[in-house]
């Protein structure tokens, strides 16, 4: 990219530092609230600033040497590979409603990935979450049974409590998605502008009708990797077209990290 792209990349993760709490994505039925939970929440949410610190400095994350990242110890990192014949029923109610703002606030190219600064509210199983971000990822992190997608998407909420919820939509290659293309148009046309864009956007034709989806306990996916995230990945991929896939991957591509051991951890299917 040009200097004075990169110029725009670097203003835009200090603004993002200065503004958000929140940067990157981040097994028992998670209604569960005892003490432990609190604690491992309290410290999420300081690992969350954290982070947003580290990307502000470093700026760009380096994916071809992902070992060399920050790592919080665990066993219960993200992305996995979902194997859609082990995952168990959802007993309890695992209902789903988005409410986000078509009004976003900024559109920015952060280093290592482009992210839609945006509000609204998803409510997850009674449990209400605020939306700070969303943001992309090329190719998938996650996968199922071993296949990845073109591009997955990370809508990125936080609970009042401080717990974090991530809930992943796949890209898959088929007809032109409007509300992509206006992401698209509007990173390309601000490239050399640090101005919030003042986008409208229909962030409903970025999520699949049906809301079926895969539910564990994990991290986020860019260092600290910061685990106790509860993961939502939608069961029915959004299409895209190929020219628009090509479009973002101009941008970045390769910007996803491995798949992670799922170890002793369940994996849960919702039913719409």
């Amino acid at each position: 990219m040009n200097d004075a792209k990169g110029l725009k990349k670097y203003l835009a993760v200090l603004g993002a530092f200065a503004l958000l709490g929140l940067s990157g994505c981040g097994q028992e039925q998670t209604a569960e609230t005892d003490s432990s939970v609190q604690e491992t929440t309290e410290q999420t949410s300081e690992a969350v600033v954290e982070e947003t610190t580290e990307a502000a400095t470093e700026a760009y994350l380096d994916y071809e040497n992902q070992d060399e990242w920050d790592f919080e110890s665990g066993e219960m990192q993200s992305p996995i590979n979902i194997e859609t014949s082990a995952a168990e029923a959802m007993v309890e109610d695992g209902s789903l409603t988005l409410d986000y703002a078509e009004e976003i606030i900024d559109v920015v190219d952060n280093g290592h990935s482009i992210e839609i600064e945006d509000g609204g509210q998803a409510t997850i199983a009674g449990r209400s979450f605020e939306l700070a971000q969303f943001h992309l990822h090329s190719p998938s992190e996650h996968t199922v049974d071993g296949e990845s997608f073109p591009i997955e998407l990370h809508f990125v909420h936080k609970a009042q409590d401080g717990r974090l919820a991530v809930i992943a939509v796949f890209f898959k290659e088929g007809t032109e998605n409007a509300a992509f293309q206006a992401i698209l148009d509007d990173v390309q046309a601000n490239e050399e502008s640090d101005v919030a864009s003042g986008l409208s956007l229909n962030v409903a034709e970025l999520l699949p009708a049906n809301k079926s989806y895969y539910h564990y306990l994990g991290s986020l996916t860019t260092p600290p990797l910061t685990e106790n995230v509860e993961w939502y990945v939608m069961a029915n991929p959004v299409e895209v077209s190929a020219e628009q896939i090509a479009a973002f991957n101009e941008y970045y591509e390769g910007n996803n990290r491995e798949v992670q051991p799922l170890g002793e951890r369940s994996v849960l299917k919702y039913e719409e």
